[in-house]
């Protein structure tokens, strides 16, 4: 999984590319751990996310938990990924920007 880093001030953003599946999910949660160490606030931007798994939903469930609500942030979130965290009822519990 291609995952682009931008680092500004105090905020880490990742863009993952691709899906986030049971091959990719550890990599993405790697990178946020390691970014995490880096940066108080982390922004997930999914613009270039076309499918989530349960194992990417986990991941996204579990750094949400470990980082906190106020400091993880997703946005840019497709119709079907958003409709995926909606029927999960996840979607209530994370800090999502709509556009």
């Amino acid at each position: 999984m291609d995952i682009t880093e931008i680092i500004v001030e105090n905020e880490c953003v990742l863009v993952p590319h691709g899906q986030i599946n049971a091959l990719t999910s550890e990599e993405l949660e790697a990178k946020i751990t390691e970014c995490a160490k880096a940066c108080e606030k982390i922004t997930l931007d999914m613009s270039e996310v076309d499918y989530v798994s349960s194992a990417g939903i986990r991941v996204v469930i579990k750094v949400h938990r470990a980082i906190g609500g106020e400091n993880f942030h997703l946005k840019n979130v497709s119709r079907n990924v958003m409709e995926l965290f909606e029927m999960t009822g996840f979607a209530k519990m994370l800090n999502i920007e709509q556009a």
